[in-house]
């Protein structure tokens, strides 16, 4: 099969001068398809020299013996720098490995130096990032840092080392693709909501702000009309001072350039618009189906008018020339980056912001550009493009004297999920075995509802319960003529607690639940006011803050001491295995084909063909592995994480008796560990690279009628390739699938001196 040809055109764009624009013949698209669009500035305002920069261009796509990374150097000597850079930049950029670039610049301290790791979690709202404020000194009016909301407004990790000395930050951004596979997205919501019809601050919405709440184009571009400014003040608001405080000092946008903003933006919904109409009437005269149809002709095509319709739309060159515009625009924020050192990669896009002071208001209002979330600032903000903050310095609570060595991470909240059984994603269950502590955050209002209680299985499954804690914070709003106490209030919370821990017994294990319930009271904290300054609390009430925080605290220095050591070694039949591992499939399996609509499996229901199309394009782009509440990863990890624990818990015997279930957990916990992280990257590599072009097959070749059942078919056959079910007769697929998984099990028994008898083992 011949490769494609691709040629190469210029144009004037938001740039300076011209531009070079091409489909590159070796970089795949967000799709997972070969022929990324690629524009470049050509650094001159010739027409002429473009032009022949052009011709080079089209010599280099016309002959494959260039296409290589090796070439670079003979294509200097003969090829304008611009046309060579264009080509070759980036063409073997696989994923940046973000938390080692920060590494790099700022060393995130162990236990190994005196270093206690926190890492927050928590629902969105729960207040976790406000609790982190207080933790850090940081003043909840004059400083907001971190930024918070009762909305998602990041998804970045934000991680605090307390040191005295100078303040440094390091920030990491996500890459050029993955903004652009974003921007993608947000166009082709836009576009959708121009087909329904939908008023104009619906489209406008649907473009400044990503389905997923992580991504939004209005901190960059700037709001639609006055949308955000709504926030100034909340009128039904029940707070007695709701209005919140507005800086002299602030760096806001002007009107004038509030208002170049909104032309801006109106231009973008302009041509979306424009695009839409030539769409529609390509897929009306393919189809010979009216895509503003009602009624029931209307519903009875939607999916099929839907998926003609993004499909038609992405291949549209004018799609692709707006996509590179808006882009142009996001990229061109940076250079409003006065201060500190601001790093590029060769393609020009952001690597890395460095920003060091001894002034901490100055430093606090420059991390602000890139963690803000304030709207007198959009149109300025970088917030959406970050993926890392990482920062240093003398930045310690006020409600003690003492300087402790706490290096915190807080990243994106866990959403509300209606099921204690969902999956907690991976970006947080990896990070479990990199830390000391593992902070809940939970709302006391109402305990231990479904998405902390997911939270409280990952930990003690993953063998991490050593390292839980909780905080409730809004302790001071439990109200209620039965709970007069501040003794009576706590019994309260402790009692929720207590009873979701019972209702785990049958998924973690009595015994887990045992060790966990012996030292729970140590472990929970209850808060209020955390969005508050102490000083602005009641006196008894800040005196009552100050002693539980200082509590919180002492309780990360004591998390790296070392524990007592288990004498005793479990003694395992691996028998047990090939049952664990079938629980395990099966749990996997059965709610995943009730999602893909080829089953039923109670408590589960079909995901709409949207949703499964998103989690197809991420995976199939290589943009993550999951996409909102569906994580397949995450799932088949938690499944296997669960069933094997409650395997491990149970072994045939000792090689002595401990002395008491402390003991025993503590001795198994250390396999489970060591498990879990196997666990993870078993999961990826079945799931995902193994079958990374199944996945493109699945996003890119089912189209039309029937589509979703074929893709769901094909997400199917996947799945079952990957986790396949040992059964009696056994396959080729299952019986390696169960092979990589006792090799994981009896390695981590061995490797923590545990032994494995009876059975034929690996």
């Amino acid at each position: 099969m011949s490769k494609e040809i691709y040629t190469a055109s210029k144009s004037r764009s938001n740039r300076p001068g011209w531009s070079i624009g091409f489909r590159h013949p070796l970089r795949k698209d967000s799709r997972g398809r070969v022929g990324l669009k690629v524009r470049r500035g050509l650094g001159t305002a010739d027409e002429l020299e473009a032009e022949a920069m052009v011709t080079e261009m089209n010599a280099i796509l016309a002959d494959s013996s260039w296409w290589n990374a090796a070439k670079r150097k003979e294509a200097e000597l003969r090829f304008s720098k611009p046309v060579v850079d264009a080509f070759y930049d980036e063409i073997q950029a696989g994923h940046q490995d973000s938390e080692s670039i920060r590494e790099a610049h700022i060393h995130l301290p162990n236990k190994d130096e005196g270093y206690t790791r926190v890492m927050f979690v928590g629902t969105t709202g729960a207040g976790k990032t406000s609790l982190l404020r207080q933790l850090i000194g940081s003043d909840p009016d004059d400083d907001r840092f971190p930024s918070t909301a009762p909305a998602k407004t990041t998804i970045a990790d934000i991680e605090v080392v307390q040191t005295p000395g100078d303040f440094e930050a390091v920030v990491t951004f996500f890459s050029e693709f993955q903004t652009l596979a974003n921007i993608e997205e947000c166009v082709v919501d836009s576009a959708l909501a121009v087909l329904e019809k939908a008023e104009m601050e619906k489209i406008a919405d649907r473009f400044l702000n990503h389905r997923d709440q992580k991504f939004r184009l209005s901190y960059l571009l700037g709001a639609w009309r006055n949308e955000g400014a709504s926030e100034e003040v909340d009128e039904m608001s029940f707070d007695v001072d709701s209005t919140p405080v507005i800086f002299d000092d602030e760096a806001v946008l002007s009107d004038a350039e509030r208002l170049t903003n909104q032309k801006k933006v109106e231009l973008f919904l302009d041509r979306i618009r424009e695009l839409t109409k030539l769409v529609e009437r390509e897929i009306a005269a393919d189809l010979g189906i009216d895509p503003r149809a009602s009624g029931q002709d209307r519903d009875a095509a939607r999916e099929l008018i839907e998926e003609h319709f993004e499909r038609n739309l992405v291949q549209q060159e004018g799609f692709h020339e707006l996509v590179q515009d808006i882009l142009d625009d996001v990229r061109a924020r940076f250079d409003r980056v006065e201060k500190g050192d601001l790093s590029r990669r060769r393609s020009g896009w952001p690597d890395l912001w460095l920003f060091k002071s001894t002034d901490r208001d100055e430093f606090i209002r420059q991390i602000r550009w890139f963690s803000s979330n304030y709207w007198p600032q959009f149109g300025r903000l970088l917030t959406p493009l970050v993926d890392g903050i990482r920062v240093r310095g003398p930045l310690f609570g006020t409600f003690t004297e003492q300087q402790p060595k706490v290096a915190f991470i807080d990243g994106q909240g866990l959403g509300h999920t209606p099921d204690s059984s969902a999956s907690v994603t991976t970006h947080i269950t990896r990070r479990f075995s990199q830390v000391d502590v593992v902070l809940l955050v939970d709302n006391a209002q109402q305990p231990m509802q479904a998405a902390p209680l997911s939270v409280l299985r990952a930990v003690a499954s993953s063998g991490h319960e050593a390292k839980l804690a909780i905080a409730f914070t809004h302790f001071d709003q439990i109200k209620g003529q039965n709970l007069p106490s501040f003794p009576a209030k706590r019994s309260h919370v402790m009692a929720s607690v207590l009873n979701a821990l019972s209702s785990l017994r049958d998924v973690l294990g009595a015994s887990v639940v045992k060790v966990i319930e012996q030292g729970l009271d140590s472990r929970c904290f209850m808060l209020g006011g955390v969005d508050r300054q102490l000083a602005k609390l009641p006196p008894k009430a800040a005196e009552y803050m100050k002693l539980q925080l200082s509590e919180l605290v002492s309780f990360f220095e004591n998390a790296i001491l070392p524990p007592p050591p288990a004498e005793a070694r479990p003694i395992y039949d691996p028998t047990g295995i090939n049952f664990a591992v079938q629980e395990a499939v099966e749990k996997f399996q059965g709610p995943w084909l009730a999602r893909l609509g080829m089953g039923s499996y109670e408590g589960f229901r079909k995901e709409h063909w949207t949703r499964i199309k998103a989690l197809n394009r991420r995976i199939a782009g290589e943009l993550d592995t999951e996409y909102d509440t569906l994580r397949p990863v995450a799932d088949l990890v938690m499944q296997l994480r669960e069933s094997l624990s409650r395997y491990l818990n149970s072994p045939i015997t000792w090689t002595r008796t401990p002395e008491g279930e402390s003991e025993a957990q503590t001795a198994i916990a250390h396999i489970r560990q060591m498990v879990d992280i196997s666990l993870h990257d078993l999961a990826v590599k079945r799931l995902v690279e193994t079958h990374l072009m199944r996945w493109r097959t699945a996003y890119d070749e089912f189209v039309g009628s029937g589509s979703t059942r074929l893709r769901a078919q094909a997400i199917q056959g996947i799945y079952d390739a990957a986790a396949p079910l040992p059964d009696s007769v056994m396959t080729p697929p299952s019986v390696a699938f169960l092979a990589e998984i006792r090799q994981i099990i009896v390695g981590a028994i061995r490797a923590s001196g545990g032994e494995v008898r009876l059975g034929e083992l690996p």
